[in-house]
């Protein structure tokens, strides 16, 4: 198996992606270049070298062991440590060094992606957001905020299918319309009935589907939207310094489930443009939904999985919007404690007032 570091041009340190910049960036003498202009140094030193000496360069190594089931086994290019991924890991890091390594096997050929939307939120910034989050649950545990609890905070790029579809809906309904007139003393109620017929036709552009087994489905459908104008193609550049998977369902394992959603988006459009009657009850509809076409992509998350008392919970942060999606467990203690808190400040607000009314 291929690992691949992307080393400094001018020391050889690893480099990682920097999301401030947007280019990797050295640790060591703080140089930084962009993925572009990293992929066309390579490819000079290629032509100049051959591809044994950017090999070298990238440090490239051959995985020496397998282990059992779906692990596999390969070597920092740093420190020599041995490290284990999945075999659905295709950026990871060494726990003892922190060098960022990819696992080029897993980014080639149809698990290539077409397009990535690099980070935005640093990981500073995505920590300074979890704090936040945590400080508007007055309830949350305290282990939460603990150091080791935030260390723990990992950014993932998510494998996603992105759908177009052409869809088309037909939709008959009837309808009333309730009029109201006085003559004199006399009031009259008219109710007039409707045949109304529409027929929609939209495209979807981009519609997304999650491709991890390890990704809660509901989740990431809930952390979106993204903004696709920040897609760029694909290099191996943006996923230094984070951890990423390739898929774990191919596009047309997914396609239903986005079909689905284009379902339910045609069928909204089409009831939305029946308006201006008292009600509306729907006779019949007849969609029409076509896939024009998909893309593989890697899309930014913040994560972090913990346990309370028993139960798993987790918090999600878009990395590209910063907006969250957590659940949040609450502390028996505090709420006792915040419980007798109110208990006693409401006993002595009401003597209080007693003695002021004495």
């Amino acid at each position: 198996m291929a690992v691949t570091t992307y080393k400094c041009p001018n020391c050889g340190a690893a480099m990682s992606f920097d999301s401030k910049t947007q280019k990797l960036a050295c640790p060591s003498c703080g140089a930084n270049l962009s993925v572009t202009d990293y992929d066309n140094y390579i490819k000079e030193l290629d032509k100049e070298f051959g591809k044994a000496d950017e090999a070298d360069f990238k440090g490239e190594e051959r995985d020496e062991t397998a282990s059992e089931s779906n692990m596999k086994i390969f070597h920092c290019q740093s420190c020599g440590a041995e490290l284990v991924t999945d075999k659905y890991t295709s950026a990871t890091f060494c726990s003892y060094c922190g060098n960022p390594t990819l696992v080029e096997e897993r980014l080639e050929g149809e698990f290539s992606p077409e397009y990535v939307i690099p980070f935005k939120i640093d990981r500073e910034r995505a920590v300074s957001i979890y704090k936040d989050w945590l400080k508007k649950g007055p309830l949350t545990p305290k282990t939460l905020s603990k150091k080791s609890m935030i260390e723990k905070i990992s950014g993932v790029y998510v494998p996603f299918w992105l759908y177009d579809f052409d869809a088309n809906a037909q939709v008959n309904a009837a309808a009333t319309r309730v009029r109201t007139i006085r003559r004199g003393d006399t009031e009259y109620i008219y109710t007039d009935h409707f045949q109304v017929y529409r027929d929609v036709t939209a495209e979807f552009d981009k519609l997304p589907a999650d491709a991890s087994k390890k990704m809660p489905d509901e989740q990431m459908d809930m952390l979106e939207p993204y903004n696709y104008a920040d897609l760029v193609d694909f290099k191996g550049g943006y996923l230094q310094g984070y951890l990423s998977e390739r898929y774990n369902y191919n596009s047309d394992e997914l396609k239903d489930r986005a079909k689905v959603r284009a379902s339910k988006y045609i069928s909204d459009i089409a009831r939305d443009t029946i308006q201006g009657y008292t009600t509306v009850n729907i006779l019949g509809k007849r969609e029409n939904i076509r896939n024009l076409g998909h893309d593989y992509v890697l899309l930014p998350v913040w994560m972090l999985n913990y346990s309370f008392n028993g139960k798993d919970y987790s918090f999600f942060l878009n990395g590209q919007t910063g907006k969250i999606v957590a659940d949040r467990p609450i502390s028996t203690k505090r709420t006792v404690f915040f419980s007798l808190l109110i208990f006693i400040l409401a006993f002595v607000i009401i003597n209080i007032g007693g003695l002021l009314l004495w």
